[in-house]
This record gives structure tokens, C-alpha cells and sequence, in this order.
């Protein structure tokens, strides 16, 4: 292996990846900074979920947005469904693991509140049971997505899809995104 190519490819990746997502992304990634603004103003909540990697970025900026992202300010409800171990092993002995998230939606959710799922192939079967147990219940769903989407964007009102098809680039607009919104929520709610 040549590390310096190997270390510039992934860089040029990186930056063609952005590029896209940048040029591609402006008008949904709006929508979705709308719609938590409106939720969060109402008395709602965010609530984010994934798997792996998703799993960690929903813990991470459910974080930043409920303790602080750039400045001390007025928390920002926010929660992160993949942090409850005993929520999660207990639905998935009892329920199957499809239904980790759904049901800590059915039980936690309110009408008004944005659930957020995150799946890098947007096929993930308890994200998206998750988005259309939001659904049901009144919720505001959206979801981060990655390659063609998968099967989000038949339960989310709000999507950002990655264009990409390399996991690694799509958790990194991910987080990107994730951030931006924490920023972003902060500047609208007059918090920053």
C-alpha cells in the first residue's frame, strides 16, 4: 500500500463528497432546521436514533443539543433512544430488535416531536419502523440517509440524503449535518 496515495484519495473523497452535499442539501436541510425550530418553540422535543456509528452520532448531538454545542445557554430538549440499555435489551428480547427504537417512540413521542433517524443505507428495518411509529403518533419525521436513500423516504417528511455510496463519507456528512443543526438551532432560537 502506498499511504501518501492512500491518504490523499481519501481526502479528494472527502471533499467531492462535501461538494455534493453542500450543492445538494441547502433546500432539505432548511426544512429540517425549520421544523425543529417549530417543534422545540411548541414545547417538543427531538428525538434521535441509529445503529453503529448512527448510533453514536445520535448520542453526540442529542448532547450538544441538550448541554451546549458552541455557548452556555437554555437547553434544547433533546434525546437520544440508543442510549437505554435496559430499554434496548428489553425490547429486543421481548419485541424483536426491529422494534428498539418504535417503541420507546410509542412510549416517549408526543405529537409535535421530530424523531431523527440516522441509517448511512436507509434501509436499516428498526429505523425505519421507528420513523413510521413517529409517523403514526403525530410526529415530525426525518431522517439522514445515505446511497439512494433506501427506504426513507417513505416515512420521513424530512430527508437529507448523502450522495455517496462509501459509509465512511456518509457518517462524516452526517456529523457535519448533525453539527449544523445544533448550530443552527441555536442561532433561530435565539440561544447562540
Amino acid at each position: 500500500m502506498n499511504l501518501a496515495e492512500f491518504f490523499k484519495t481519501e481526502f479528494a473523497e472527502h471533499r467531492e463528497v462535501t461538494q455534493r452535499t453542500e450543492a445538494g442539501l441547502q433546500t432539505a436541510f432548511a426544512g429540517l432546521v425549520t421544523a425543529c425550530v417549530t417543534s422545540i418553540r411548541a414545547g417538543g422535543k427531538l428525538m434521535l436514533f441509529g445503529n453503529g456509528g448512527s448510533a453514536a452520532d445520535a448520542q453526540h448531538l442529542a448532547t450538544e443539543l441538550t448541554i451546549r454545542y458552541k455557548k452556555n445557554r437554555a437547553a434544547i430538549a433533546a434525546i437520544a433512544l440508543t442510549t437505554d440499555s435496559s430499554a434496548l435489551t428489553a425490547a429486543g428480547n421481548d419485541l424483536g430488535f426491529d422494534q428498539i427504537f418504535a417503541r420507546q417512540i410509542e412510549a416517549l413521542g408526543k405529537p409535535g416531536d421530530v424523531a431523527i433517524g440516522i441509517s448511512t443505507s436507509g434501509t436499516s428495518p428498526n429505523v425505519i419502523a421507528a420513523l413510521k411509529q413517529a409517523k403514526a403518533g403525530g410526529l415530525i419525521t426525518a431522517a439522514l440517509g445515505g446511497k439512494n436513500g433506501g427506504d426513507l423516504a417513505q416515512c420521513a417528511d424530512h430527508l437529507l440524503v448523502v450522495p455517496s455510496d462509501t459509509t465512511a463519507r456518509i457518517q462524516e456528512m452526517h456529523i457535519l449535518l448533525g453539527q449544523m443543526l445544533c448550530g443552527a438551532l441555536e442561532i433561530e432560537l435565539g440561544l447562540a
